[in-house]
């Protein structure tokens, strides 16, 4: 299961032992995370994490669409309700279900990093399958339960300076808050996801304008009090240590429309009444405006059209 050291370096000896030196020479650095979707819970919390199946499996999207693809269907796999809990048995046959497709994930960066998770932090000297998975939750288990790893433990253990988590705009961020209220020297800082307030066809999106202005009292019904109720919570997020914004989007459109039409076109998407391409232009409009407001307060944009 341990991870040959050359695993990621180019196969050609000459370029390989430049990348051989070049990794020498900041491995010993501490990380600096920029872009994560890490549950800031962890770290506030610092509960033990349950179980192999909550940790590996259901939080990665990447390892349930593999899944996914193969046959399994997401009900089998995931809940999404978090007023559910799943019982300790239904985790165990989720993992018995992962062990089983482990070998689908050969060539993909997801095996690479469970191989190293797997063989580097737990000692494992056994791939998953079929055949060994309730052995190997229960020793995962074992381990879980264990101070060193705890979530602020790892973090220190993984030498990260800084890591930043990803929150939406309505996020009351009272993890972060307990973080530093902790006294813990392990900076987590926030980053500033607006999504579900920008894009006109995001589920929930017409309540989740009228919560923005709930929690920021901006007039949210004008064009104005919309973009100044965006200021409100990026200075919000700010408090809380954030250098960033995400924004996830359907494409790279930007639009630079006059404010009279900006105007116009708020006023059609908060009455739920626009079209497929006024919603498109609308994104694109929100673009041009974060890039303005990142102007302003200098947070820098991350962009996943």
């Amino acid at each position: 299961m341990l991870i040959h050291p050359d695993i990621l370096f180019p196969l050609n000896p000459e370029t390989r032992s430049i990348a051989r030196r070049l990794y020498k020479s900041v491995a010993q650095l501490p990380i600096i995370s920029p872009h994560g979707h890490v549950n800031p819970a962890w770290f506030a919390l610092n509960k033990p994490f349950s179980d192999p199946t909550e940790l590996f499996v259901t939080p990665d999207h990447y390892v349930l669409r593999m899944l996914v693809s193969q046959g399994l269907s997401l009900e089998t796999l995931y809940t999404k309700d978090p007023k559910l809990s799943i019982c300790q048995e239904t985790k165990r046959i989720i993992w018995r279900h992962f062990c089983e497709g482990y070998h689908l994930f050969r060539a993909t960066p997801s095996r690479f990093w469970l191989d190293y998770a797997f063989g580097n932090l737990f000692n494992l000297d056994e791939r998953p399958s079929k055949k060994n998975a309730d052995k190997l939750f229960d020793m995962i288990c074992d381990q879980l339960n264990q101070p060193n790893f705890r979530p602020r433990a790892l973090f220190e253990h993984f030498n990260i300076e800084v890591l930043a988590t990803t929150e939406d705009p309505l996020d009351e961020l009272n993890h972060h808050k307990a973080i530093c209220d902790s006294g813990w020297s392990g900076r987590v800082i926030t980053t500033y996801r607006p999504d579900n307030i920008i894009d006109p066809e995001y589920e929930g999106f017409i309540e989740n304008i009228q919560k923005l202005g709930q929690i920021t009292g901006c007039d949210i019904t004008t064009w104005e009090g919309y973009l100044e109720a965006h200021r409100a919570r990026r200075s919000f997020f700010r408090s809380f240590g954030a250098t960033a914004t995400d924004h996830g989007h359907s494409s790279a459109r930007t639009e630079n429309l006059p404010t009279e039409e900006a105007s116009n076109l708020f006023a059609k998407v908060i009455r739920g009444e626009i079209t497929t391409l006024e919603a498109d232009i609308f994104r694109g409009q929100m673009l041009t405006e974060m890039a303005a407001m990142s102007v302003d307060d200098g947070m820098v944009m991350q962009l996943h059209p």
